[in-house]
């Protein structure tokens, strides 16, 4: 599937709900629902990973708060929500950063960056424990989904589980033991067009079993 697919794709999604809401009493009512469903699935198909932003363009304190709102919106087991996040909006912390994560150089030009924890006070007990990977990378996605339906650009970056990383990270960022960094996301408006990757593949799906 292209991108003319996908983008005819998302436009068949918007005309059924249209002509489903057409057929209903409610009509009027469910437009909104299907603009917003229509927004939502255009940010997952062309979210991407942008590596180079406007070195002009600052990201306003109100619009970091809607990006952990987004983050903090994420699924976790037992509600646990054991996560932290670390906002790096100083020139000096974000190249700080660049200096011990080889593949995170774009720090060096992004004008944001929110490191993603894991807090193991918050995490749950014995082998149940490392469920806080998946909520953290869960609140990861929605921060970067958010981010792309914002107009900014935002790369995933890992750090866990690699233990070098990891201490880099724990020292230049001064974090409490409790304290995991599972990445550190990168955010600024996209510099140059963004042409996002078609990752779909039916053969990766199986049906009822394996």
């Amino acid at each position: 599937m292209n991108i003319s697919s996908m983008k005819n794709l998302l436009f068949a999604t918007l005309l059924i709900m249209m002509l489903t809401g057409c057929n209903n009493s409610q009509s009027k009512q469910d437009t909104p629902a299907a603009d917003s469903s229509a927004a939502a699935l255009e940010a997952i198909f062309t979210r991407t990973s942008v590596r180079s932003y406007d070195p002009d363009r600052a990201v306003s304190p109100d619009t970091v708060e809607t990006l952990l709102r987004a983050a903090m919106s994420a699924p976790t087991a037992v509600n646990k929500q054991p996560w932290a996040f670390v906002v790096l909006d100083n020139r000096e912390a974000l190249d700080s950063l660049a200096e011990v994560l080889p593949y995170a150089k774009m720090l060096n030009h992004a004008p944001l960056a929110i490191v993603v924890c894991g807090d193991m006070d918050k995490a749950l007990e014995g082998t149940a424990r490392d469920f806080w990977i998946q909520d953290a990378s869960a609140a990861t996605e929605n921060l970067l989904i958010a981010a792309h339906a914002l107009g900014l650009g935002a790369v995933w970056t890992g750090v866990y589980p690699d233990s070098e990383r990891v201490e880099a990270v724990k020292n230049r960022l001064g974090l409490p033991s409790a304290i995991i960094p599972l990445c550190v996301v990168p955010v600024g408006y996209p510099e140059g067009e963004q042409t996002p990757k078609d990752k779909w593949n039916p053969g990766a799906i199986h049906y009822n079993r394996w």
